[in-house]
């Protein structure tokens, strides 16, 4: 679609205004959930709003609000503004970017008078406290951050519970209400979009992450002194286990699954010694429970299996489970028709990477726009996502509210 220069100009001042904020050495940016960068980030974003004329309030857990002052319930827009490690500068800012867009784009329209609220929320990713979404969660009120979640420890290893003492926070907030629905954009941190030539995504449902963590014991000894075939050596089973969770991910792939071993920890991992444990970090994902139920049981037999089969023994633990959470069929709809009133060529599709959105589904009508990102990167400081693309995005939603006002 084709972008006023006055649009494209008006996003690249709101993108350039969070550029600068923890950028690393390595040229990317590292803004932790509830550090001093990630307050840095809410401040330009409160005071971008405030430009804008928008009232601005903070929440109990430290989530920044800004309101457009139409009364009623209100359609409420938002993403996040923390980062991974040495991250990229597009995961969750063009959300918030693509929502404050929209504020402007219908302050345009005199006859467009709805409620809107746009939301940049604390701590989505897990990359400080192990934890994600902790201040879409929290107000919420998910079951999962009811257990105590201020013994969490922090990168620098400060708990949580301290952090929110010296802020005046609460982990028991007045749940939010009043929201008519919930709009995010995203980028898409996968290659779909633009491998298929589409300019947005429209979400179905964000896929449920199940994570375990297996230990495989055998039994460490000297690398020269014991013969091939009488050692009990963990890390040719772990190897085994990566290789079957690999094929396990590959059956399910027809119900769009996936399945990865992400962390793997060698001990003692010295060169002349038979490795004797090995932890392996496995994360499961799908966008329906049945696939998800059979990868579990087939990872738990087949590890179990290995083990017995070259003499070790296997622990299991599951470190985390959450439902497939899916996104509002009106909604979808309505996204669908919007960009194509504005000949903008779309697709249904979900999504492998939880996100606020998931907040959210059980309280209001939900949904997500998806924009492309180059070559699928994300998490990266080579993250990239054109001016132009969160322009079509934010297009497509503010078209999609203009029908809400019929």
């Amino acid at each position: 679609m084709q972008h006023s220069v006055s649009e494209i100009r008006y996003c690249g001042e709101l993108f350039e205004a969070f550029y600068d904020v923890g950028s690393t050495r390595e040229g990317g940016v590292t803004r932790l959930g509830y550090s001093a960068v990630e307050d840095e980030m809410h401040r330009r974003f409160e005071a971008l709003a405030r430009e804008l004329g928008c009232g601005v309030f903070t929440d109990e857990v430290g989530n920044t609000f800004a309101s457009n002052g139409e009364e009623g319930d209100y359609y409420l827009l938002g993403s996040h503004l923390d980062s991974v490690v040495d991250g990229g500068r597009y995961d969750g800012v063009a959300g918030v970017i693509a929502g404050l867009m929209v504020v402007r784009r219908l302050q345009e329209e005199e006859e467009v008078r709805l409620p809107l609220r746009v939301a940049a929320f604390r701590c989505e990713e897990s990359s400080n406290f192990g934890l994600c979404t902790i201040g879409s969660g929290l107000i919420a009120g998910q079951e999962k951050y009811s257990s105590d979640i201020g013994s969490l420890r922090s990168r620098d290893g400060e708990r949580l519970d301290e952090i929110f003492q010296k802020r005046g926070l609460s982990f028991s907030p007045k749940n939010i209400s009043g929201i008519k629905e919930y709009l995010e954009l995203h980028i898409e941190q996968g290659k779909v979009l633009e491998e298929t030539g589409t300019e947005i995504g429209i979400v179905s449902t964000i896929a449920g992450p199940r994570r375990f963590r297996f230990i495989l014991r055998g039994m460490a000894e000297h690398s020269g002194a014991t013969p091939m075939g009488l050692r009990n050596d963990a890390l040719c089973a772990a190897a085994e286990v990566i290789l079957a969770v690999e094929r396990i991910g590959r059956e399910e792939a027809v119900h769009q699954s996936v399945a990865t071993v992400g962390v793997v920890e060698n001990r003692p991992n010295v060169l002349n010694v038979i490795p004797g444990e090995v932890a392996l970090g496995i994360d499961l994902r799908g966008i329906e429970e049945e696939s998800l139920d059979r990868m579990e049981q087939a990872l738990r037999s087949r590890a179990q299996d290995i083990a017995k089969s070259r003499g070790a023994t296997c622990l299991e633990m599951k470190i985390g489970s959450v439902p497939p959470v899916a996104m509002s069929r009106r909604v979808q709809r309505g996204l669908e028709r919007a960009a194509s009133r504005l000949k903008i060529s779309s697709r249904n599709m979900p999504s492998g990477a939880g996100h606020d959105a998931m907040s959210f589904a059980a309280l209001c009508d939900t949904g997500m726009v998806f924009i492309p990102c180059r070559h699928g990167v994300s998490h990266n400081r080579k993250e990239f996502a054109s001016l132009s693309s969160i322009c079509d995005g934010a297009a497509v939603i503010c078209e999609y509210l203009k029908g809400e006002a019929v």
